[in-house]
């Protein structure tokens, strides 16, 4: 369980599998982690089931529904402003590794003009390993490729322009500083997060890499539902 305080915030559209997978990884590693759903109008009674099932089994674990769909922005706005601590926001085609919420919880602590802080990942653009900036396979055994980048790596927090939205912690000071997603301008989820790390970096905060973290993704399903490609998919 994680020392400081932090909230893993998932928003939910559909993706009935890919939630599936992502949920499974993330009750076997965070089930004493604070967790709260969002299903964002997904109506769809098979996930319904699926989230209840998960908060039912995990204390810590909260769902919301959103009656009508309101977008990617919106639904992470929400899961934003439901803590002042630091927020992990986390894509349902996500599979975490073992130890990844403390390895970003140490870069919030070490680091104190921190905004962002994204892991690496096989398909998270300039967050991508080994190649960067492209779509990696998925590694056979995430939890041994994170043990090792947390054994064998000291880790750097390289500066990062803006960060990764697959999974992206967002710094308490940060929400303070500088509010949330602009919802106005990004609609359903083009870019926000790049307009928010600019906005930091405006403001004197810095977006890094926990280079000694790591997430598997997989490609965002719920914008695909909708026939759109988010802008952090490779």
């Amino acid at each position: 369980m994680s020392a400081s305080p932090v909230q893993v915030v998932v928003p939910v559209y559909k993706a009935y599998t890919a939630t599936k997978n992502c949920l499974k990884t993330l009750y076997r590693h965070n089930r004493d982690d604070h967790v709260i759903l969002i299903d964002d109008g997904s109506h769809d009674q098979r996930l319904s089931a699926l989230l209840a099932h998960y908060v039912a089994k995990a204390s810590l674990w909260t769902l919301l529904i959103n009656p009508e769909n309101m977008g990617f922005v919106q639904t992470a706005n929400r899961g934003l402003k439901l803590s002042p601590d630091n927020t992990v926001l986390l894509n349902t085609d996500t599979l975490v590794s073992q130890g990844w919420l403390q390895r970003l919880q140490d870069c919030a602590q070490l680091i104190p003009d921190l905004a962002t802080a994204t892991p690496w990942s096989n398909n998270a653009e300039i967050c991508s390993l080994p190649k960067t900036l492209s779509n990696n396979p998925l590694p056979n055994d995430i939890d041994t490729l994170a043990r090792a980048l947390y054994q064998h790596h000291q880790p750097l927090y390289p500066e990062l322009p803006t960060a990764v939205g697959f999974c992206m912690l967002v710094t308490a000071r940060a929400k303070q500083q500088l509010g949330y997603f602009n919802e106005a301008v990004f609609g359903h989820g083009y870019g926000e997060e790049n307009d928010y790390s600019l906005r930091a970096s405006a403001a004197g905060l810095r977006n890094v890499l926990v280079d000694n973290a790591y997430v598997a993704h997989i490609g965002n399903q719920s914008f695909t539902e909708k026939g759109l490609q988010p802008d952090h998919q490779s």
